[in-house]
């Protein structure tokens, strides 16, 4: 069992009096689609407070989206625009953003800080602990440095406040778990305390994990994502889901590069099959490790005083429009990820249609821990959304990526590509994005009109990102 570390000597501000205690649990490419197997998350999470129907990311990438929820603000702004430099990547972001960001607005609150887990891309051991965290056991990547060993489920390494750790290959070893174990650990030895907690509890799930070490588990997930020996086979039968999107037969209307994709053959279809089962069994360790720590939070008696967060960095493609694995597109699969949340201020029971984005994050914690900003935010807190459903009708989106910049509503996707190239959906009579509506006559006006906006938000910071038209 760990100490705590000294709080001298991690920046610790006065106590906070009276904030909630404050954990966000983080999947990392997960679907909605999904989120039926996590039957922990959504009976412990879901059913005793809010769940976000319509929820997105503004960049479909992992560092990108971990920093905007770092930063509550839109790529645009916070200027971490991929995984790798120079443009991205954790060196990126701690030259903008290291000495502030959420986690050093709450230690200046008072609040006693923890990550676990994967933080941003590239960050390796070498480079110590940044500011913010009062402790820290974070996913390492390898030197050279590449995501290796970051995104490995196992022979992996952690830096553990500032100490290089190994994992090795033996089931104990299964990195989810890992980490559900130091998140156990931290609650109960923070609960007891008067000093409020923020805790950022990432894991790797269900992100492709490295090969697979011999023997442990017997079975095979190389190349797909790995799940725990105990929940090897658990979908074995689960059948691919194929909406009309899937291998789309007619991409015509879509950009060169989805028009450029083959449809699949049968193998293909048999190896996207396998990597969606080897995803959903990954994702029973992480449902394990939220009702452990939502139980542990109870033992202690402060399950009702702790806002807990599920969400993942972004969506994920199993094939619809001919996409075979990844992200970084328009389309739903990528954008839009789950958020479930409960705590002090959020009803139970609740489901959310409102429009929701990952640059909402940041705002709602910091309002909920009364801790002050030192940045515009371009997201709004969501706790007044979750007590009054409706209020945030008619709100637009921002989603961008190096290639293109499109806006979300609640009817329609609209985006503009760098090639010059458009596409429009009508997502209440098209909700598989099968059609674009880019140059049709009946639909001239609406892009028109998405187009005008589009071209504010993209610019846009602090209250224009969220004003209505």
């Amino acid at each position: 069992m760990a100490s705590d570390p000294d709080p001298a000597t991690h920046g610790q501000a006065a106590v906070a009096q009276g904030g909630p205690n404050v954990i966000v649990i983080e999947s990392d490419d997960q679907t909605t689609e999904s989120m039926r197997v996590m039957k922990n998350v959504n009976s412990l999470i879901g059913a005793h407070g809010a769940t976000f129907q319509n929820n997105f990311v503004n960049y479909s990438l992992c560092c990108p989206s971990r920093s905007t929820f770092l930063t509550g603000q839109y790529e645009h702004n916070h200027g971490v625009r991929g995984n790798t430099p120079p443009g991205g990547g954790f060196g990126r972001f701690e030259a903008l953003h290291g000495d502030n960001n959420l986690a050093v607005w709450l230690q200046d609150a008072g609040y006693y800080t923890a990550m676990i887990g994967k933080y941003l891309n590239l960050y390796s051991n070498d480079q110590g602990i940044p500011p913010g965290w009062s402790e820290w056991y974070a996913a390492a990547a390898d030197k050279p440095p590449t995501d290796g060993d970051t995104l490995a489920a196992y022979n992996y390494t952690l830096n553990e406040n500032g100490t290089s750790v190994h994992y090795g290959t033996a089931p104990a070893d299964f990195k989810q778990d890992v980490l559900t174990g130091k998140a156990v650990d931290f609650v109960n030895r923070r609960a007891p305390k008067a000093q409020p907690f923020f805790l950022w509890l990432t894991y790797t799930a269900p992100h492709i994990g490295g090969p697979n070490p011999n023997p442990n588990p017997p079975f095979d997930c190389s190349g797909a994502p790995k799940p725990a020996p105990r929940h090897a086979h658990a979908f074995d039968s689960a059948p691919l889901p194929k909406p009309p999107s899937f291998n789309e037969a007619d991409v015509s209307d879509k950009p060169a590069e989805i028009q450029n994709l083959p449809r699949f053959n049968a193998n293909q279809i048999s190896t996207i099959q396998r990597r969606y089962r080897c995803a959903l069994e990954s994702l029973l360790s992480v449902d394990e490790g939220v009702k452990k720590v939502v139980d542990a939070l109870k033992a202690k008696g402060e399950l009702a005083n702790t806002l807990i967060v599920f969400t993942s960095d972004n969506g994920f493609f199993y094939g619809e429009h001919r996409i075979p694995t990844g992200k970084l597109h328009i389309y739903e699969e990528s954008i839009r990820v789950p958020l479930e949340m409960r705590g002090p201020g959020i009803p139970q029971g609740v489901n959310v249609r409102d429009l929701s984005i990952n640059a909402d994050l940041a705002p709602t914690i910091v309002d909920a821990a009364k801790a002050n900003p030192g940045l515009v935010m371009d997201g709004r807190s969501l706790i007044p959304v979750a007590q009054n459903p409706g209020i945030e009708r008619g709100r637009q989106l921002l989603i961008e990526e190096p290639t293109f910049e499109a806006i979300r509503t609640e009817r329609y996707i609209y985006a503009e590509y760098n090639t010059g190239e458009r596409e429009l959906y009508d997502l209440q009579k098209d909700p598989f994005e099968l059609q674009s509506r880019h140059a049709d006559p009946a639909y001239a006006s609406v892009e028109a009109q998405l187009a005008a906006r589009l071209h504010v938000l993209e610019t846009c910071a602090g209250d224009s990102c969220r004003a209505h038209p």
